[in-house]
């Protein structure tokens, strides 16, 4: 079955790692390293199962490659999970999980934060490895530049659906005021946005309504809430079937990774007219991030703001060519995406 799925997502190599003293379960899967030394977040949850792991790991490591090659960040594209209920996250644990990272050696896998990750426990992991990224001090969290990248991508749309960039008078629906939303809410706030909110953790919520005059929801009433844009920005597979005739939105843009639960669901919003920013073009400022601090050690947290802005121009190439090809923007990304790879990979086996 693991072979079959490997197969199936045309994944190169799959790590188990486990270390029962410390009660960790961890996968690391390198999908795809025609670029470059794979690279990709590492998150810590609970899954029903090993199984249900695995998948969401190949998922999520697949993406990644796609993510990579149209940020052109000179990697390919890898995730890892850690099976494990974030009260259950200790410090041995994840230094325990570092170890393995470092023993694949040569840099074979990059990882930063993903969900259950913090900053402080990438330092923790970085004492044991030299393959972490997303730690430095200097620069800070990745958060900022993901969210910049996605404020980016909201201009394109804008400016695709509207006819202008601007966020006077634009009203964005934020699910999710983790560390990305909240930048991501600050951003549209400045700009002159206004804001509609939920999250499972009120004090996020509060937050928002004190720094940023939003208007809080309850969980399930963000996707009928009247906005122009719906952002989502916590876990995935929120957009499917019973949620998409709900969205009372003409964009959705948000930072949360495979936001659509199938092919098909992308599909639908392009049937009703809803205009799909593709997640992981949108939340490409981590991978950005990645390659800028490999490229430039000295770098600075405005060089990585900078470079997020890429994201305007990328996306706005992919909805030319969806308008092009007649065909909906995440199938157009992902043809892109592969058509590029394809290249590389031919370049690379010719003589």
């Amino acid at each position: 079955m693991i072979l079959e799925l490997a197969e199936q997502h045309d994944v190169e190599q799959i790590i188990f790692c486990s270390d029962a003293s410390v009660g960790l379960k961890a996968m690391i899967v390198i999908h795809d390293s025609t670029f470059g030394p794979a690279a990709g977040g590492t998150r810590l949850m609970a899954y029903p199962s090993e199984v249900a792991a695995l998948e969401d790991a190949i998922r999520l490591a697949k993406g990644m490659t796609r993510k990579c090659t149209l940020a052109r960040s000179g990697t390919g594209g890898a995730k890892a999970v850690i099976m494990a209920a974030p009260e259950d996250k200790t410090e041995a644990m994840l230094r325990a999980y570092a170890r393995f990272v470092e023993r694949l050696g040569g840099g074979a896998f990059l990882t930063g934060n993903d969900v259950n990750i913090s900053f402080e426990d990438l330092q923790i992991l970085a004492d044991e490895t030299q393959y972490i990224l997303g730690a430095s001090e200097s620069l800070g969290p990745s958060a900022p530049v993901t969210a910049h990248g996605v404020f980016s991508a909201m201009q394109a749309c804008l400016e695709r659906v509207n006819g202008s960039a601007q966020f006077d008078g634009v009203t964005v629906a934020i699910q999710g005021m983790g560390s990305v939303g909240y930048e991501l809410g600050k951003a549209v706030y400045s700009a002159g946005g206004r804001l509609i909110v939920t999250d499972i953790d009120s004090a996020a919520c509060r937050r928002a309504e004190d720094e940023f005059g939003a208007v809080t929801v309850p969980g399930d009433a963000i996707y009928a809430s009247e906005a122009d844009i719906f952002a989502p920005c916590a876990l995935g597979a929120v957009l499917n079937s019973s949620t998409i005739p709900r969205l009372n939105s003409k964009i959705v843009c948000g930072a949360a990774n495979n936001q659509l639960l199938t092919e098909e669901d992308g599909d639908a919003l392009h049937e009703r007219g809803i205009l799909y920013a593709p997640d992981y073009v949108v939340n490409a400022g981590g991978a950005i991030y990645v390659r800028i601090q490999r490229e430039n050690p000295q770098a600075a947290l405005a060089d990585l703001m900078q470079g997020a802005e890429e994201i305007y121009a990328t996306l706005l190439h992919i909805l030319n060519e969806s308008e092009q090809r007649h065909q909906p923007t995440h199938r157009v990304a992902d043809q892109i995406a592969d058509e590029w790879l394809s290249a590389e990979k031919i370049r690379q086996r010719s003589p």
